[in-house]
Parts: structure tokens; C-alpha cells; sequence
């Protein structure tokens, strides 16, 4: 259902999340996760974001705003937001009406578009990155 690349790309976001003791992991740690995705950065790109300084708003709003797990908790884990698993849950779900059988980076790009009040989207909007752009991308090339 996940592509290898699209699995990888959560493991490595969640392993990040909790080396840095975030208590959440939200749909701006799944945004800079996909900018180190192969199929996420190449929809980015061709849409014009300029992916060095999307990485630096997003690294400094999650370091800025994100709780973090006191030191001495070493029960606690990182959980997913509710905004983060509506974003992996739309994506699929979209990849599954469209009979498609793998959810890439790129789907879960155009999923985080409906996380309206997301600062990911806020920060995409600034790069002038649209959901149309995205899916026209995916979709024509």
C-alpha cells in the first residue's frame, strides 16, 4: 500500500521526532519528512519551492512550537497528531478510488492540502505551491 520510499521516509521522520523528544509528530514534521522524499522533491520542485528555505521554516517552527518529552520520561513515546494520520488516511484513500495500489510521497503532498489551517500549508502558500499545481504535476508531468 506505502511505497518502500514513502515507508521509509515516515520511519525516518518518526526515529527524527523522537531523537529531538517531540511529543507530536504533526503534519510539519510529515512536510519536512517529504522533503527529503525522491517523489515528494521532484513535485516540489517542479512547482518552484525552493526546498532550502522550506526546510528552515519548517525546522524552525516544529523546534519552536513542538512540546517535547521531559528527559526523565523514557515511557512516553512520540505520538501522530490527529491532522498527521487524517493526511496518511486521505492519501490512501485517494490512491484507493483512484485504483491505483501505492501511496507515494507526492500523494501525501497533495493530501496535506486539506489540513487548511496547517502551518504546512502556510508555509507551501508562500512558496506559491498550490494543491492545483500538484496535482496538475502528478497528473500531466
Amino acid at each position: 500500500m506505502l511505497s518502500k520510499d514513502l515507508e521509509q521516509t515516515l520511519n525516518d521522520a518518526f526515529r527524527a521526532a523522537r531523537a529531538r523528544r517531540h511529543e507530536f509528530m504533526t503534519v510539519e514534521h510529515l512536510l519536512l519528512a517529504l522533503l527529503d522524499n525522491n517523489d515528494a522533491i521532484r513535485v516540489l520542485k517542479a512547482c518552484g519551492a525552493e526546498i532550502s528555505n522550506l526546510r528552515g521554516d519548517l525546522v524552525e517552527f516544529i523546534d519552536s512550537t513542538t512540546p517535547l518529552i521531559p528527559e526523565d520520561d523514557a515511557e512516553r513515546e512520540t505520538q501522530p497528531t490527529l491532522g498527521f494520520q487524517r493526511v496518511l488516511q486521505r492519501a490512501v484513500f485517494h490512491v484507493q478510488s483512484s485504483g491505483k495500489s501505492e501511496v507515494t510521497g507526492a500523494n501525501v503532498l497533495v493530501a496535506i492540502f486539506s489540513e487548511q489551517e496547517s502551518q504546512a500549508v502556510y508555509f507551501l502558500k508562500t512558496q506559491s505551491v498550490t494543491r492545483l499545481d500538484v496535482v496538475n504535476y502528478i497528473t500531466h508531468g
